[in-house]
């Protein structure tokens, strides 16, 4: 290949995200610097996740300077490949180009089902599930995925449009709980996760698993709640039906951020959107009358990183 680093840049709605891994001799990877930058791409603005505003713009312009300049201190190629907010703005062209005017990073868009393809890939590093049958749920801020995976190969890898971020502009835009706020977002939910009629709730499946911000974050509450201590290291961690139902009403019960942010184990950055990452949840969960899930700290960014190497292996 060439190379002894990669770097992987995940364009989320929520944050962006990179990855920097050290490749070993046997093919497999480790994970040697990161960063993460709040950003809320088209979170201000229009409706739904419809305009990335200017000083989102530069925000995000000022974030992948400095993720291009760790990756060419480690002199690791950089893929930096963008979802939800990006492919739905009507200023994406613009902003694609500023970026590569800006940093030289060429942005790889990607549509949902590419997204939860590469979701699952990264799952599997993480969680021993390539020889299983297993549902998997990622949720963002724009969108949240749902693949169904069998011994590696995919059933079904669909997106839909329900994130934490997007949610929250549409139900809880002053970050304020109120009772109807909440059914009229859980009616939503429900909503769009059944008109898309590729994803099959009935399915047989041997475990449910959960990646990126919402769930790692409600897995680091609920142990939370359990031990009065903070995790740092969440995967692998299984949490129950039981135990999401109750942090969620713990979290409802708080109606401001303020509030929120008194709950042990909150991520201040994330106590705005998390009412309505959490409803997410626990819709999946009645949907698919799971039990339990187990959580991996892969996803996407690890999805891109072996996509990237079965890509140098076969070209």
């Amino acid at each position: 290949m060439g190379y002894r680093y990669l770097s992987a840049v995940d364009m989320g709605t929520n944050s962006f995200h990179m990855i920097i891994v050290r490749m070993n001799d046997d093919g497999t990877f480790k994970v040697i610097d990161r960063e993460k930058d709040l950003i809320r791409l088209g979170s201000h603005k229009g409706e739904g996740l419809s305009l990335i505003t200017e000083d989102e713009m530069e925000l995000a312009l000022k974030s992948l300077k400095k993720f291009k300049a760790l990756a060419d201190f480690y002199n690791a190629p950089l893929r930096a490949v963008a979802t939800s907010a990006v492919r739905e703005a009507k200023n994406k062209d613009e902003f694609i180009k500023s970026v590569k005017d800006n940093t030289g990073i060429k942005i790889e868009v990607i549509d949902g089902s590419r997204e939860a393809k590469l979701i699952y890939l990264g799952i599997q590093y993480a969680v021993p599930v390539s020889d299983k049958r297993v549902l998997c749920f990622d949720i963002g801020g724009g969108s949240t995925e749902f693949i169904l995976g069998d011994k590696g190969n995919t059933v079904f890898a669909e997106s839909v449009k329900i994130g934490a971020v997007r949610l929250t502009k549409n139900f809880f835009p002053d970050f304020k709980v109120n009772h109807q706020a909440v059914i009229d977002c859980e009616t939503y939910i429900e909503k769009s996760i059944m008109e898309n009629k590729n994803i099959k709730l009935d399915e047989n499946y041997e475990m449910a698993i959960g990646s990126s911000g919402t769930i790692l974050a409600t897995a680091g509450l609920i142990y939370s709640k359990k031990t009065q201590k903070i995790k740092k290291k969440i995967n692998r961690f299984t949490f129950s039906r039981e135990q999401l139902f109750s942090i969620t009403e713990d979290v409802l019960s708080k109606k401001t951020v303020n509030a929120r942010l008194k709950i042990i184990g909150i991520e201040a950055k994330r106590a705005d959107i998390i009412p309505a990452g959490l409803l997410i949840l626990r819709k999946i969960f009645n949907l698919f009358n799971l039990q339990n899930m187990v959580v991996s700290e892969n996803a996407l960014r690890s999805g891109i990183i072996i996509d990237s190497l079965e890509n140098y292996k076969n070209g």
